[in-house]
Order: C-alpha cells, then sequence, then structure tokens
C-alpha cells in the first residue's frame, strides 16, 4: 500500500514510469471489474483506458490517505456506470423509435457457452448491486473497501451485496442453472 502511495506521489509529479507502472499493478484487476459491469471486452478495455487517464491527469487531486487502490477502483466504477446509463438512455431511445433494438453491440458481446446464463442472470440485477458484487467476488475488497469506493455505508455495502445474490440465485434458477 505504501509502495502504490509513493508510485503515486511521483505520478503527481509528472513521472511517467511511476504511472506506466502503477498502470501494470492495476490494468488486470479493473479488466476483470469492467468486463463483469460491461459484459464486451472491448467496452470493458475502454473504460480501464479512460480510468488510467482520468488518474493520470487527476492525479493531483488524489489523498494520500485514501488507499491507491480505492481511488482508482472509484475512478473505473463511476465510468462505468456512466456508460450503463448511457446504455439504458440508448436502450430506451431505440424502443420508444420502434427500433427494438438492444442498445448497440450488447447483443455482439455476450461471453460464449457457459457464461451466457450469468451474463444474462447479471443484466438482470441492480447496477449498484451488480458492481458491488464485482468488485467483492472479482476482486476480493472488503465491505469497507466497498463502502469507501462507493461513497456509501458498510450496511448498505452489506444490504446491496445480499439482495444482489438473492436476485442473481434466483434469476439462475430461473434459467436451470443450479445455482438456486
Amino acid at each position: 500500500m505504501e509502495r502504490d502511495r509513493s508510485l503515486m506521489e511521483r505520478v503527481r509529479r509528472g513521472d511517467e514510469a511511476a504511472f506506466t507502472e502503477l498502470a501494470r499493478r492495476y490494468a488486470a484487476r479493473l479488466l476483470a471489474v469492467a468486463g463483469r459491469l460491461l459484459g464486451s471486452r472491448a467496452d470493458a478495455e475502454d473504460a480501464v483506458q479512460r480510468a488510467l487517464l482520468q488518474c493520470y491527469s487527476g492525479a493531483a487531486g488524489y489523498n494520500p490517505r485514501w488507499a491507491v487502490s480505492t481511488w482508482v477502483y472509484r475512478i473505473l466504477t463511476n465510468i462505468c456506470v456512466d456508460e450503463l446509463r448511457r446504455r439504458a438512455t440508448r436502450t430506451a431511445y431505440d424502443q420508444r423509435a420502434g427500433a427494438g433494438a438492444v442498445a448497440a453491440g450488447s447483443a455482439n458481446h455476450r461471453p460464449p457457452g457457459a457464461y451466457l446464463d450469468l451474463h444474462r442472470a447479471l443484466e438482470r440485477v441492480p447496477r449498484e448491486a451488480r458492481l458491488l458484487l464485482a468488485l467483492r467476488y472479482v476482486n476480493g475488497l472488503s465491505y469497507g473497501e466497498l463502502a469507501r469506493i462507493r461513497g456509501i455505508s458498510v450496511n448498505t455495502v452489506k444490504s446491496q451485496l445480499a439482495r444482489g445474490k438473492s436476485l442473481l440465485r434466483a434469476e439462475l434458477g430461473k434459467r436451470g442453472a443450479g445455482h438456486a
């Protein structure tokens, strides 16, 4: 953790090598979270690039009392939430226009095979709960870290996770995935 903070201090001073190291440390974890949230590798890669760019350009705004991981995940999750909102807006517009199409690209980027049921079930879980599920179970973040990243209380994290797991279990049960 202190190593990350010292890297951030160097990034704040404009050290590109420090930023490269920071990006190397976090890129894979960020991609896993963004992929789970957005359901598309291409969209996830774009989100990670935007998050890393914001980390670099906003390094002066980093507060050393925060864990770097908390700050980076918060940036990424905000970007993913914005993208999901844009998709919802596009979908609503398409439906109103009579196109009946799903938001651009979502039908072409579903995971193959065994992940299809999980992906579809996750789409039925509310956005905030889905985001917390990904951060908790993909990245193993604690309740406290999740609360800091999302700016909510630990109790809200716990209730959102419980609700998300319950909805996910129910959806998978409906699909006969054997997880009910």
